[in-house]
């Protein structure tokens, strides 16, 4: 597995020097340098047998392409979960492709193709790679960052120019630029990539100011934030539309079927919608614990550190700025939760005091919720000798009426990854660096049980500063591969033997497992019913408040709650897999 490569010192001089100041030429794409006679294991633990997780996978969202496919978390309610596998660990085999550009962001097209936005000092190119060699298929430079305007930001903890982008529902990359504007790019007949679309965006966010993330909503605008705190859409139609909250944004964004856009600030938890007349309003605003003053070691900005994360069709997620820090759960539907309950439901501190902070957005289902500790790294200084961060990776267990309880903690060191959970093996799959006296820093794709906390396997990516991934994600393949984007480039590690097919059966969807549907009966009576061969018992919720618990087919409850009103049902499957629904009470009639 492991990779040694003559002329090591003038490779890691190339890296260096791109890292630093000057300019350096783009790499042959060989593989990433590494440190000569490093000690560390190139495997450890065993192989996984798959233990699937059920969940309901969020919808498809109409202007993105396929969930697992689209941007960085996932799908457009970031749940950094995948359906399909990853690697088990079975006869492991390590690709990786030197380009001194770190491709943290990787999504595919329907072929199977990796399409990427590599970000380096003095260049940042899209990409369109071959899956298996990470070889450049097709490459087009995309605007340098001007650093003079990065506001003081650490360099490494700038995301803005490409750190955040999309595929659309037509495979084409949409991309806010660090001119301020946003491309979209297609393929031509000829394979080469073409803007087809260049926004100016410089009217709405101005010099100085710089775009972090950009996503469309359900009818297809796009909405877009920038690091100053400007939120604005772009209509179909071309016409732009801004709320200055004069804020700071460090993290992209969720949306969600109801046109919900779910911002989080330097300050509060905002759920915004597009007003009659286009303009980005501020449904409501959740200010959350905050220690103020400088961000800690671990976060690129002083508040929450996470990209809100959507979970079922009520809730949503981000860990705040307390010490130690909380995950927080919120309601976010448009209204006001019904009886006068609070729309926060879940307040989680998770680690240590002084020693707890994240930057990546959390993993969750309707049932849990995994959060990363990233205190201590600043940078690749932060991590380089022998030296790591602190450690940690907690479950949080989440209830179907969004309280929560801690789980298990996992003392694996993940400096700075987004981890990903793929459903059909149970397995959380982070990128890890233990702390060494020998100086040697080596990097590992980590494996954890995810009902368990315990580690499966260690499988080693890479040694020295290449192999730093520096915020960027794990990324789940269509076909099974492990993706990382590191300071080198790209690192791939895949199965030697095939996957096997998931096991559909025992993680069926919600939806089809456990149905919750609606009728409509006469007086204004609505009857919620839970439909499903497999379900045995089903406890049911009205407005967030507990109403039956039915063991006995079929399970329904009948209502004249006012229209809106959410029921939340938990079906407990013959396999004893809890899934949860919930929906709201539809108008009948006129």
């Amino acid at each position: 597995m492991r990779r040694r490569l003559k002329g090591y010192g003038l490779a890691l001089a190339a890296v260096t020097t791109t890292l630093g100041s000057a300019p350096a030429l783009a790499p042959a794409q060989g593989p990433i340098p590494q440190t000569p006679l490093a000690k560390a294991p190139a495997f450890t633990g065993t192989a996984a047998t798959p233990n699937p997780v059920a969940a309901p996978e969020p919808p498809r969202h109409p202007h993105m392409a396929a969930n697992g496919r689209s941007n960085l978390h996932s799908d457009a309610y970031q749940t950094d979960t995948n359906t399909g596998f990853g690697p088990l660990g079975r006869e492991l085999s390590v690709t990786s492709s030197f380009r001194a550009r770190e491709c943290a962001s990787v999504t595919f097209d329907r072929r199977g193709r990796i399409v990427t936005v590599c970000v380096g000092l003095e260049r940042t190119t899209l990409e369109l790679l071959d899956p298996k060699t990470l070889q450049t298929l097709a490459e087009m430079q995309l605007p340098a960052r001007d650093l003079t305007q990065a506001g003081g930001l650490n360099v490494f903890q700038n995301f803005t120019g490409g750190g955040y982008f999309y595929l659309d529902d037509q495979d084409r990359a949409v991309i806010p630029t660090a001119s301020r504007h946003l491309f979209v790019v297609a393929l031509d007949d000829q394979q080469r990539w073409e803007i087809v679309r260049d926004v100016d965006l410089t009217s709405a966010v101005p010099s100085g100011d710089a775009i972090i993330s950009a996503l469309p909503d359900w009818a297809g605008r796009i909405w877009f934030a920038s690091r100053s705190g400007v939120v604005g859409v772009l209509s179909r139609d071309g016409t732009i539309k801004t709320l200055d909250l004069q804020e700071p944004i460090g993290n992209s964004f969720a949306v969600d079927e109801t046109g919900g856009v779910f911002i989080v600030s330097d300050k509060a938890m905002y759920r915004f919608d597009a007003g009659p007349d286009g303009v980005p309003r501020a449904t409501w605003a959740e200010p959350y614990q905050n220690t103020g003053g400088d961000p800690k070691p671990g976060q690129s900005q002083a508040g929450s550190g996470t990209t809100p994360t959507l979970i079922g069709e009520d809730l949503v997620a981000i860990t705040d700025n307390a010490d130690p820090i909380n995950v927080v759960v919120y309601r976010r539907g448009a209204q006001p939760p019904e009886g006068g309950a609070p729309r926060k439901t879940c307040e989680q501190p998770v680690f240590t005091k002084g020693a707890s902070s994240t930057d990546q957005s959390l993993i969750a289902t309707p049932e849990l919720i995994i959060v990363e500790n990233n205190h201590g790294y600043t940078g690749p200084a932060a991590v380089e000798g022998g030296r790591t961060t602190t450690p940690g990776l907690t479950r949080i267990d989440l209830n179907p009426d969004g309280t929560c309880s801690l789980g298990w903690t996992s003392q694996e060191t993940a400096p700075s990854v987004v981890p990903k959970l793929s459903l059909a093996s149970g397995l959380v799959y982070t990128y890890t660096k233990e702390a060494r006296s020998d100086g040697d820093d080596s990097w590992y794709l980590t494996t954890i049980d995810v009902r368990t906390g315990k580690t499966v396997y260690k499988a080693l990516a890479g040694e020295g500063l290449g192999f730093n991934n520096n915020y960027a994600p794990v990324t789940l393949g269509p076909d099974g591969t492990a993706y990382v984007g590191v300071l080198g480039g790209l690192v791939a590690l895949r199965d030697g033997v095939p996957l096997p097919e998931p096991d559909l059966a025992s993680r069926p969807p919600a939806q089809r497992a456990a149905r919750l549907v609606f009728r409509c009966e006469r007086d204004g009576v609505v009857r919620a019913e839970v439909k499903g061969s497999a379900v045995r018992r089903v406890r049911f919720r009205l407005g967030g408040r507990f109403r039956a618990d039915d063991r006995r087919a079929p399970f329904a409850i009948a209502t004249r709650a006012k229209p809106g009103t959410t029921v939340t049902a938990a079906a407990t499957l013959r396999t004893k897999r809890v899934l949860t629904s919930t929906r709201r009470v539809p108008r009948c009639g006129r």
